[in-house]
């Protein structure tokens, strides 16, 4: 009986309707971001998909700021806006260096160096105080335009979460981040490396690098 009860369960959830997941979308401007947006609080998820945060791509971010008004306010820590960034752009990290030396944080940050500093060459960070207080400062006009950018896409949709909750209506979120930009996506750029490769660090960096010479030796 047990066996027939299984069975019979088994067979009505192949007929069960699966539920569909909470953020789909097949437009081309935003087929890109739908990966980062399911890894995001439901919060922001709501912001994108009302249209209350605007996703806009890399490659049409400089009409949105040249045209439409945007600001790009980009959001990186100071270590990775130092190997690129947007001439112009307003910079207030969303996460900083985390400076406590409390035993408990000497063995976090003992760990992170080992599992993830190293590798990619990021400091052990804590989310920014006063980030919405340096926004303030930096942009007083809370109806001003601000695109909001970071390396990869996540970083900049949380920042947009707590713009939005700090007054800020007028938002967009670069998709995809500045990793998804493609060389002549934003005209000036300054740094020593491209915009693209910015948050890469560390020990990943140099196995990039030997990565692009291979690439490089293999066309030749």
């Amino acid at each position: 009986m047990a066996i027939q009860l299984n069975h019979l369960q088994a067979s009505t959830l192949k007929h069960e309707k699966k539920p569909k997941p909470p953020f789909i979308s097949t437009s081309s401007k935003t087929r890109t971001s739908v990966r980062v947006i399911a890894a995001t609080s439901g919060k922001a998820q709501q912001l994108i998909q009302s249209g209350q945060v605007k996703p806009i791509p890399p490659k049409e971010a400089a009409a949105a700021m040249n045209s439409d008004g945007f600001k790009l306010l980009d959001i990186r820590p100071e270590w990775e806006r130092q190997k690129a960034y947007v001439k112009g752009s307003i910079h207030v990290p969303l996460f900083i260096e985390d400076k406590d030396n409390s035993p408990i944080t000497l063995l976090k940050k003992w760990v992170h160096f080992g599992y993830i500093g190293l590798w990619t060459g990021q400091n052990f960070t804590m989310i920014n105080p006063n980030f919405i207080k340096e926004v303030e400062t930096a942009v007083p006009n809370k109806d001003a335009k601000l695109l909001v950018a970071c390396g990869e896409g996540l970083r900049s949709i949380m920042a947009a979460r707590k713009l939005y909750e700090g007054g800020y209506k007028n938002l967009g979120w670069l998709a995809g981040g500045f990793n998804k930009a493609a060389t002549g996506d934003f005209p000036e750029v300054e740094g020593p490396e491209k915009l693209q490769y910015a948050t890469i660090g560390g020990a990943s960096y140099y196995f990039f690098q030997l990565l692009l010479l291979l690439q490089a030796v293999g066309k030749e």
